[in-house]
């Protein structure tokens, strides 16, 4: 295999962007077959992709503990781990679903990694009971001539939308346009810069800006938008994105992996941002996965935002009020995710050194009174959407409640401060969020101090100086 000469024939197209030093992007695509009960991984393809490895050499171990999967790189010979990561997935949120209990589905999955140089075995865990166990292990040769060194067709040129410094020192967050005709390239750029400075806008990112490199790439759709099958739309758009998730109307997410990475390969990336050409209100995220937000929405600040907390730092959803696909947790455990918690010891609570002394825990608010409000607004959701009505019928009600939600929260005795709120991952009792107010809870405009914290230390993971 002549990675020397792949490095040399895709480099010069990028040679202010990329060093000589790294080494080629291996990709593991493999398929993850199950229900609940039961999961089998097989192998799909090992690939070079077109670039080399945008990371940081230093930073190649997760200690985070984060996500609901976990996959090492270890030498064959030695055992020596190479190379870690956390992460969730579209099959690990489809498993908690209705359908996982009388169906089985298989998904595509990629596991992304710096190309070893001899021998590796890939192992694969998954959390159970709080801690990883071993659920898959396959092998790689470096100099297997089956590992395909072929290049997918070119989605288009790169878009530069914000360059801090090499791959390797900083954050690489790739936007990706779906949805867009070649007619819309234009449009996408803004879009793009746009929703650059939504996310900037808020803290810690505004603080850390200088810590990332933004990258853009938008494969030219034959017809504008995404599907939407509740209102009988359907299209053929190269990133398969599609509202409708988990039969959730406003859930946005894309099935089609094999698609996004082939497109994704021709940028620097860690992060992955889906711009989806459409003003319905929807979007996504998944840890280590990507973010994706509905770009024309007038809620594409919240969404955006909200979701790419998910995808960057593993934020858990704090909200309980809302419809959702997932089925309640048979029992009530210390969730993982860094912004949740089911233990109310003061002296263990996983942010107790933000609490001020004198807080009580768990902390009081105004439960009862929010939550007659969030069911009056939710009945209201389901009737617009029940009786087809036009978008700007679901935004009215959307800046209603918002008002009346910050007013609610920011009377709080407690308003800004950290303790432990009782309502949280879906729940309405047995789970605590940090805060009264979060973007993670309602259509807030900034992060907790403890949200704020997760994404500090994710991005220590991957920038340098």
């Amino acid at each position: 295999m002549k990675i020397k000469s792949l490095l040399v024939a895709f480099l010069l197209p990028f040679s202010a962007v990329l060093t000589l030093a790294a080494p080629a992007t291996m990709r593991l695509d493999y398929y993850h077959t199950g229900n609940v009960r039961q999961e089998i991984f097989s192998v799909d393809r090992v690939v070079l992709e077109p670039l080399p490895w945008p990371g940081a050499p230093g930073k190649n171990i997760d200690n985070s503990n984060l996500g609901n999967y976990f996959f090492e790189v270890r030498d064959r010979r030695s055992g020596r781990i190479l190379y870690s990561r956390g992460f969730n997935s579209v099959y690990g949120e489809w498993v908690t679903t209705e359908e996982a209990k009388n169906a089985s589905r298989t998904f595509s999955e990629s596991l992304r990694f710096p190309a070893p140089q001899a021998p590796v075995d890939v192992v694969l865990e998954k959390r159970q009971q709080g801690r990883f166990v071993v659920v898959w292990t396959t092998n790689i040769d470096p100099q297997d001539k089956f590992i395909d060194t072929s290049h997918p067709p070119s989605p288009g040129p790169l878009l530069t939308i914000q360059k801090m410094g090499e791959p390797a020192t900083k954050v690489d967050l790739l936007v990706l346009g779906d949805g867009y005709t070649a007619g819309e390239r234009e449009k996408f750029e803004n879009d793009a810069r746009r929703f650059a400075d939504m996310l900037f806008a808020v803290s810690p990112f505004r603080e850390h800006r200088q810590d990332f490199n933004l990258w853009g790439l938008c494969p030219a759709a034959e017809e504008s938008g995404i599907s939407r099958p509740s209102s009988g739309i359907h299209r053929r758009n190269p990133l398969g994105s599609t509202y409708d998730t988990f039969d959730t109307e406003r859930y946005v997410l894309t099935v089609e992996n094999r698609a996004l990475r082939d497109v994704a390969s021709y940028a620097p990336y860690e992060f992955v941002e889906i711009l989806v050409n459409g003003n319905t209100y929807g979007g996504g995220g998944i840890f280590n996965l990507y973010g994706i937000v509905a770009i024309d929405n007038i809620w594409a600040f919240y969404v955006g935002v909200h979701e790419f907390g998910h995808h960057f730092a593993a934020l858990a959803d704090e909200y309980y009020t809302s419809q959702v696909a997932y089925l309640p947790a048979s029992k009530h455990t210390e969730p993982w995710e860094p912004n949740v918690t089911a233990l109310l010891d003061p002296k263990n609570l996983k942010w107790k050194d933000l609490i001020e002394p004198g807080t009580p825990i768990p902390t009081p608010w105004r439960k009862q009174e929010f939550e007659a409000l969030e069911k009056e607004i939710q009945k209201q959701r389901v009737q617009i959407r029940a009786s087809n009505l036009p978008e700007s019928e679901m935004n009215k009600l959307l800046q209603e409640s918002e008002k009346r939600e910050e007013m609610l929260l920011a009377e709080e005795k407690y308003a800004g401060k950290v303790g432990a709120f009782e309502g949280a991952d879906y729940e309405a009792h047995g789970y605590y969020r940090p805060e009264a107010n979060c973007i993670m809870f309602t259509r807030h405009k900034s992060f907790c101090a403890v949200c704020r914290r997760a994404i500090e230390k994710i991005i220590g993971m991957y920038a340098s100086e």
